[in-house]
């Protein structure tokens, strides 16, 4: 098959599957059937696909992810002030290492509003229907939402890592409090303890709470790396080799450059 004709495979089974969209006339352009897709991606309530969907699904993502081009984490170069860490500005969903983040929120599902922007939305959606479907079966055994601070691990599907780490960190209404900023830190010592206790030796986090949850970039960025080299520090027998701090906007790359330099 085409790209163009899994894209429209893809679109059909979700209408027929979910028939209030089946409505939506589908394009005939690339970016208008992949921004269908997507949508129709994000909205679906988490459930099992037959293995034809995850087929082909998987044969569509994964080329998209190989044009967009698969950066190696572990060649990534290292910072000056601890060679255990890197610093990199791009998609996340392309890097290959063995766990990337998860900003995730407390029902740990993943975004459902179509084409979102957020972090959640786009490792949901480049990863595949069957994330969401994982963490759907973690948070019905759990039987209660995520508390903050906590972390939950799942196999990464369609994306060049491994595994992902679904993290909620803590949302700020009003002045950054101490509490936050606990919360802040024990989101990424969450992290590296499930990636020890996978044997992960590479970790790509994302900027985790400072979205919407609108924690302050320069705070979280500190606090970020300080936990994260006391952790290592704290761990020095670990699996955990590399930890790569992964940034999309200018400001967050010119917050770590400082720190990290």
């Amino acid at each position: 098959m085409t790209q163009e004709e899994q894209r429209l495979w893809l679109i059909r089974y979700l209408q027929d599957e979910m028939p209030e969209y089946a409505h939506y006339r589908i394009p005939e352009d690339e970016a208008g059937q992949w921004h269908l897709l997507r949508a129709l991606f994000n909205v679906r309530p988490p459930a099992p696909v037959p293995m034809k969907f995850q087929r082909i699904e998987g044969e569509l993502l994964e080329a998209m992810t190989a044009a967009k081009g698969i950066v190696d984490g572990m060649s990534l170069p290292v910072s000056r002030l601890d060679a255990r860490l890197a610093l990199w500005q791009g998609d996340i969903t392309r890097l290959r290492v063995d766990a990337i983040v998860n900003a995730a929120n407390s029902q740990m599902l993943g975004c459902f509003l179509p084409n979102h922007n957020c972090i959640d939305n786009i490792e949901q959606t480049m990863a595949g229907v069957e994330m969401r479907y994982d963490c759907y079966k973690l948070m019905r055994a759990q039987g209660h939402e995520e508390p903050t601070g906590k972390a939950k691990i799942t196999p990464a599907h369609h994306l060049p890592a491994r595994f992902v780490l679904h993290t909620v960190g803590p949302v700020v209404r009003g002045r950054l409090t101490e509490n936050h900023k606990k919360l802040l830190a024990d989101c990424y010592r969450a992290c590296l303890n499930l990636a020890e206790d996978h044997m992960l030796a590479s970790v790509a986090f994302c900027c985790i709470a400072t979205g919407v949850f609108r924690f302050p970039q320069e705070q979280a960025a500190a606090i970020a790396v300080r936990t994260v080299r006391e952790w290592l520090d704290e761990h020095s027998g670990s699996s955990v080799r590399r930890v790569i701090f992964d940034v999309y906007q200018e400001k967050d790359r010119e917050i770590y450059a400082s720190i990290l330099s």
